[in-house]
């Protein structure tokens, strides 16, 4: 589509929204791309309005640059665009003096809304930080990648896997990353499924006596214990949870009305982590892959503590710094480590998902026909806040909408089942139903994730790219 096209489509959707992103290209030159998202003709699009090299960095100077581009296309910024899409980085996101809080002091209603698929790894990252074992966890994962990444035990560790594993494909240690922490679950899972081929490398390794690289797999086997084991067997759930979260997150065709639902039943899915049942099955597969790898899974009798002669008369009512503990490794690591990654990871979801962008959630969602939350006044009319509606304008329209769903409903008509169809079924009316049909666009136009805005940028840095070659 010609940008002259994009621009009138604009134009006539009344309301809008816009995604920037920034990325460098072989140059080392970072490049701003821009993109609207709006519906027209009964169809939401996202298209590239604008790209070029950034020339300054600061907010000041990215503010600048995005309304000099609407300003120069003649976009009615200060009262239809209604929600900008970021990342979290301070100098976009910031609340005084950030990209999006100058942009709002000219266009009141552009509120900022964080890209959802960042702000989930954003949350992982909190909560594995959180959790000293979890910490100290993804440092062993690292080095265990860098030790078998290397090139001398790499060639080892290819025949073993054959060894192993001779019908099955070869699979190679992931690199870890923390620009996407929902992509860790390949490292979880990759090390998990070849877990004793691993070891097998490290043990043929010591036995080498081949000075640093020798000592170094002794020190990773050592490491390698229950402990080590539970953890993995944690986390590949957890993450799997999360990554398939996250993929549908950057779903470009993905809309909020479904957000809040994908965000609450990850949340319901930790919470049912915590049962018992669920914990048994979880430590049965950690004994399993321990048996398999020919770890011990006994628990250790530790000696029992004596008590002082002088207290042998006397009555113990409470503890003199003696402690002992019948707990099994299961028990133990449920209660101290498996909890406290649970709990971290929901707290940091409540958190992430609970300020103004879950409001925004909230409110669209009561905008969509599938919803339990549909037409309630209590989200819808806190979103219209947000958006400066009228809410006895609302209150009314909310009630004369209602009766022409029932009316619809009773002659024999499908009432909408879609946020884009209560657009549509909204439209003729949108005289009467002013200030709800407002409020509906912008819901549609509200941005998920920059996802869309993150290819055109890679797109735009390979075509640069090329021009160099």
């Amino acid at each position: 589509m010609v940008q002259s096209e994009i621009i009138r489509e604009v134009k006539e959707s009344e309301v809008f929204s816009v995604i920037a992103d920034e990325t460098r290209d072989l140059k080392k030159k970072e490049q701003m791309s821009l993109v609207v998202r709006y519906c027209y003709n009964e169809t939401i699009h996202k298209s590239l309005l604008h790209f070029q090299s950034a020339e300054s960095f600061d907010a000041a100077g990215l503010t600048k640059m995005i309304i000099d581009c609407l300003e120069k296309h003649g976009l009615e910024y200060r009262n239809n665009l209604v929600v900008q899409g970021y990342d979290g980085a301070a100098v976009m996101s910031g609340k005084h003096s950030g990209v999006s809080a100058r942009i709002k002091n000219s266009a009141k209603c552009a509120f900022y809304v964080h890209c959802n698929a960042h702000c989930l790894n954003l949350v992982l990252v909190d909560a594995i930080k959180s959790v000293p074992e979890a910490v100290h966890f993804f440092v062993l994962l690292l080095k265990l990648y860098n030790f078998v990444s290397g090139s001398y035990v790499h060639l080892k560790w290819l025949p073993v896997q054959k060894k192993l594993y001779p019908h099955q494909q070869l699979r190679e240690l992931q690199r870890l990353t923390d620009v996407r922490w929902a992509c860790r679950y390949m490292a979880c899972r990759n090390l998990r499924d070849r877990l004793p081929a691993v070891l097998r490398a490290l043990q043929d390794i010591t036995l080498e006596n081949s000075g640093d690289g020798s000592v170094e797999a002794r020190g990773l086997l050592s490491q390698i214990d229950l402990h080590f084991i539970g953890l993995l067997v944690t986390f590949y759930k957890v993450l799997g949870d999360a990554k398939c979260l996250s993929d549908m997150l950057q779903s470009s065709s993905l809309g909020l009305a479904r957000v809040v639902d994908l965000v609450g039943a990850f949340t319901d899915t930790l919470q049912d982590y915590r049962s018992e049942g669920y914990f048994g099955e979880l430590w049965k597969e950690v004994e399993e892959t321990a048996e398999h790898c020919k770890i011990s899974v006994q628990t250790v009798c530790k000696r029992q503590p004596k008590t002082s002669l002088r207290f042998h008369d006397s009555l113990m009512m409470s503890n003199v710094g003696q402690k002992h503990s019948d707990q099994s490794h299961g028990e133990s690591f449920q209660r101290a480590i498996f909890y406290q990654v649970l709990d971290s990871h929901t707290a940091e979801l409540q958190r992430r998902f609970s300020k103004k962008n879950c409001e925004i959630m909230q409110g669209v969602q009561s905008l969509n026909p599938k919803s339990t939350t549909f037409l309630n006044e209590e989200p819808l009319f806190a979103f219209a806040q947000t958006f400066e509606s009228d809410l006895e304008d609302l209150k009314h329209e909310v009630h004369q909408t209602k009766q022409l769903l029932d009316r619809r409903e009773k002659s024999g008509r499908n009432r909408p089942s879609t946020l884009l169809d209560f657009v549509v079924f909204l439209e003729p009316h949108k005289e009467v139903f002013h200030a709800l049909f407002r409020l509906c666009k912008i819901s549609v136009v509200t941005p998920v994730t920059r996802a869309s805005c993150e290819s055109v940028a890679v797109l735009q840095s390979t075509a640069s790219a090329l021009k160099l070659i």
